[in-house]
């Protein structure tokens, strides 16, 4: 059978064995496919879906595509963690100096933007020398040194991922729920943590829009983890705006280091700090216990010295000041007044993406001076005039007429109060059907 015909074959809807699905991430990894059946197999899974049993399959082929660390044998106690993205998601950068510095080490393989949302590896990217680029000794070296490693997937780690992550980007098939599961456990289980935590989002900025279609994908994920001998938990949060206050790369650094100081978004904050306690409850932490010791981290000043330990020991610079900054900046107020009902954060997503902050196509060189800063959240009392957001500028040539409109379009406005969300769901279980 020709590989034309497994497309044909998902296309109209048929389940697919595991010699097609192999054909497929085989023909990914050696480049044996062209580029353009990759793209369209990827839309028919997209159209179709995969079943429990493919999704699986194509779960374990992508791993097997690879290496396999096995960090979790040789440090059991490192765990990992994942959100499945948004804006505004700074959670990253907090929470692996926060759980080395009560001593929970962390063994973490980050992705860059996807869509509208913003990479962890391209907000470290922003911090001069920082580098990602760590083989298997590289990484356990950074977990003994600082107690925590932050690596990018490399050449060698699912390298069938690599090349469907990016054509994914490009094909608008990342929404998929079996490319998603393939895509972060393959890496997941490659590189081997022996616990893992899962932030998976819902609503507006999220890739899953629905609180049904989140649950359904976290329980997909957690239950390839657990099948697969890994310790996993996952939580439902709130992406019906974004997160923090910056989306961007630079900008989300020192939102991060805002909370590590004991201070910054409390919504940020609050993420985090739930996220860091479900991975030291993993490991066996009383969660309360966990609570406690993770906020006195923050307040004495001990997450904040892991971060600049992390930050050196991956060869970068911990001076903020050597942060990129926005060449112009430009308010955004609001045209009405009364209570913020929506916030569309997709859209403000994009918008960061066309100042510099996220790629339109693979070769896209990022702006770490440009991005968005967001000033109004969901339930806010606003007045007209006052700020919704700020455009950050950075070297990318920008339509500031056109961003305006977009940003402040993703903005609405009520006469009548509104409740803020619930920031934290809880875990899958919690949340239930």
């Amino acid at each position: 059978m020709s590989f034309v015909e497994v497309i044909a074959r998902k296309r109209d809807g048929h389940t697919l064995d595991s010699d097609e699905i192999a054909a497929f991430v085989r023909g990914a990894s050696d480049g044996t496919l062209p580029p353009e059946q990759l793209a369209a197999f990827l839309m028919a899974v997209c159209w179709r879906g995969m079943d429990a049993q493919e999704t699986r399959c194509l779960t374990e082929e992508m791993l097997h595509s690879g290496e396999v660390w096995e960090v979790g044998r040789l440090r059991p106690d490192a765990v990992d963690k994942h959100s499945t993205g948004g804006v505004g998601d700074t959670v990253s950068l907090i929470l692996a100096p926060l759980l080395a510095a009560v001593g929970t080490p962390v063994a973490m393989m980050a992705g860059r933007g996807l869509g509208h949302s913003q990479g962890t590896l391209d907000k470290l990217d922003a911090i001069p020398g920082f580098r990602t680029d760590w083989d298997r000794d590289g990484m356990l070296e950074l977990i003994d040194r600082c107690g925590a490693a932050v690596v990018a997937q490399n050449e060698h780690i699912a390298p069938a991922d690599r090349v469907l992550y990016a054509l994914r980007d490009v094909t608008a098939t990342v929404p998929s729920l079996p490319l998603i599961v393939g895509s972060i456990m393959s890496k997941k289980l490659a590189l081997g943590a022996s616990a893992l935590v899962l932030d998976v989002k819902w609503g507006s900025g999220a890739f899953r829009k629905t609180l049904a279609e989140a649950v359904e994908l976290a329980r997909a994920l957690r239950q390839v983890a657990r099948d697969m001998g890994m310790a996993c938990e996952a939580l439902i949060t709130d992406m019906n705006q974004p997160l923090g206050p910056a989306l961007g790369t630079a900008c989300e650094v020192r939102a991060a280091l805002d909370v590590l100081e004991g201070g910054g978004s409390p919504a940020l904050r609050e993420v985090a700090l739930r996220i860091a306690g479900e991975a030291m409850v993993l490991r066996g932490a009383d969660a309360a216990a966990a609570r406690s010791r993770l906020e006195a981290a923050l307040a004495d000043g001990t997450a904040r010295r892991s971060w600049d330990a992390m930050v050196a020991a991956h060869g970068g610079d911990p001076d903020p000041e050597r942060l990129a900054r926005p060449r112009l900046e430009a308010v955004i107020g609001a045209e009405s007044g009364g209570w913020v009902a929506a916030v569309d954060g997709e859209a403000l997503g994009w918008a960061a993406v066309d100042v510099g902050a996220g790629r339109r196509t693979r070769d896209d060189e990022l702006a770490d001076g440009a991005g968005l800063l967001v000033h109004a959240r969901l339930g806010d009392r606003i007045d007209v005039g006052q700020p919704l957001a700020t455009v950050l500028i950075g070297e990318r040539e920008v339509n500031r007429e056109e961003v305006a409109i977009q940003v402040a379009g993703a903005f609405r406005i009520s006469p009548e109060p509104v409740s803020a969300p619930a920031l934290v769901l809880g875990t899958v279980d919690e949340v239930g059907d």
